[in-house]
Formats: C-alpha cells, sequence, structure tokens
C-alpha cells in the first residue's frame, strides 16, 4: 500500500481499529501543521519499502474520539500497529530512518 496523501476526515472508531490485522502505521496530524507537513517526505520515504503497511492518516483535534483514546498530545504522532495492538510510537519524527525502523518492527518482511 502506498502513502496515502490527504487527512481523513472522518475517522475510523476505535474497534475497528482494534480489529485490524497485519501491520498498520496510524498518522495523526492536520494539514495546516508545520510539523506534520515538514515530516511528510521522510514519512513518504519510508513507507515506499513497507508495501504491506496500512497507512491511515487521520486528521485530529480536540473532541476526536479516535485521537484521546491513544492519548494524542502532539502532531504529528505516528502509531505502529500490528493485528490491532500499539507496538510502538514516534512524536514528531523527523528522520527517514526512525521511521524505516519503526515500520520494520511491524512489517519485518517488506515487500
Amino acid at each position: 500500500m502506498a502513502a496515502t496523501n490527504a487527512y481523513s476526515a472522518i475517522e475510523p472508531t476505535r474497534s475497528e481499529i482494534d480489529v485490524l490485522t497485519g501491520p498498520t502505521m496510524l498518522e495523526f496530524g492536520t494539514p495546516w501543521c508545520g510539523y506534520c507537513r515538514a515530516a511528510q517526505p521522510a514519512i513518504v520515504a519510508a513507507l515506499e519499502a513497507h508495501d504491506n503497511v496500512r497507512h491511515i492518516k487521520v486528521e485530529d483535534g480536540s473532541r476526536r474520539p479516535l485521537g484521546r483514546s491513544f492519548t494524542i498530545k502532539l502532531w504529528p504522532t505516528l502509531v505502529f500497529l500490528r493485528d490491532g495492538k500499539e507496538v510502538l510510537r514516534l512524536v514528531r519524527p523527523t528522520e527517514e530512518q526512525a521511521i524505516a525502523r519503526a515500520l520494520s518492527q511491524i512489517d519485518p518482511d517488506p515487500a
């Protein structure tokens, strides 16, 4: 799967996330966030080697239940899941290598 370009204004529910199978990266942020925009090249580049990873880009904000269920405080926050369970997270990542290492933990055999 390729990197998702747009933030989804309609977020999935936590119960939908919890039942996902396989590797998933949740990206919480907003299109107007400078940190989020600055992280995009590194996120996209890291995802290129991980076709098996589902990328869900969620527009976050106050009173948004999915972000609150993951206790998101800063954007962007990347939450790496395997079979609906959190393995690790990165807050305000800036380096492609850090994102790639995290992706390797949920997708050890990239396609």
